[in-house]
């Protein structure tokens, strides 16, 4: 999505800039009109919005605060958007340690896909103080169709992202479970995705990683790993609330058990695959 995100800010007509430990992609953005260099603290100098698309927290934690971190080169009261899927007490550490600095902090996870990304209309469910959202608003303006102002705390855009990320763990898995079913019933299963997608067992996730399965397509759109963290972030924070979370826990198994077989870098979909293996049947694009 990061890619996405700094070509939809290219073509709002802002300067971009960006880092990546790709080199592929840097070279690509490079192509698309950005400056691409090798650290973040390169990147940022000058710059008034500093935007992090990153995995998780300890990947955020080296891209601001590291040898070459953003921070190391930013002005005092530019704005850190700050976009990984990470626990609200990650996000409050980091929004902590960036006002000592004078350096503003947004909330700020996405959601949409890199689909979304590449043409602006990405979700972004944001917390932070106004100051830091009209900072952000140039950047947020350029890449996101829908921008959810949900509170002056930090943590709370992490918050309602950890509660996507549960429906959007569960639905993947269920989807898959139910395509891998389907063919274990002998049924031809784009028929069954024909069927579903017009029925009331739709769900967003079976209409949008379904056709990965019947393409035998798994190169990653969101990895096996994603999910793997994501969901262990809503188990850790329901074992501290004390809350039961038995179908999140169940899909988050699933994953764990993906990635245990070699999958972790492959698309989420193949959920599917995995089931099919452990039941013996074949989906397109497998052995």
């Amino acid at each position: 999505m990061g890619m996405g995100i700094a070509r939809a800010m290219l073509r709002a007509g802002h300067t971009v800039s960006g880092c990546d430990v790709n080199a592929d992609a840097l070279r690509t953005f490079s192509a698309s009109g950005g400056k691409a260099y090798s650290t973040p603290k390169k990147a940022v100098e000058d710059a008034d919005i500093v935007t992090i698309v990153v995995v998780n927290a300890a990947q955020t934690e080296t891209v601001l605060y590291g040898p070459d971190g953003a921070v190391n080169a930013m002005s005092p009261r530019s704005v850190i958007i700050s976009s990984a899927t990470i626990a609200p007490k990650e996000a409050k550490s980091f929004a902590g340690r960036a006002a000592e600095l004078n350096l503003l902090y947004l909330d700020a996870p996405i959601s949409g896909g890199a689909q979304k990304a590449e043409v602006g209309k990405l979700t972004v469910m944001a917390s932070g103080p106004k100051e830091a959202f009209d900072a952000a608003k140039p950047a947020l303006d350029a890449f996101a169709e829908t921008v959810y102002t949900l509170g002056d705390d930090v943590g709370i855009g992490s918050s309602f992202k950890i509660v996507n990320q549960l429906l959007a763990g569960v639905h993947i898995a269920a989807a898959c479970e139910a395509i891998a079913f389907a063919k274990s019933l002998d049924l031809d299963i784009t028929k069954v995705f024909e069927v579903i997608s017009k029925s009331a067992g739709n769900s967003w996730m079976f209409e949008n990683r379904i056709p990965h399965v019947l393409a035998g397509d798994y190169a990653p759109r969101s990895a096996v790993s994603i999910f793997t963290k994501d969901l262990g972030i809503v188990s850790d924070l329901g074992r501290q609330q004390k809350f039961p979370l038995p179908i999140a826990s169940a899909a988050l198994q699933l994953f764990v058990m993906a990635e245990a077989a070699g999958m972790g870098a492959d698309d989420d979909s193949s959920i599917a695959r995995f089931l099919a293996q452990i039941a013996g049947l074949k989906l397109p694009g497998t052995d």
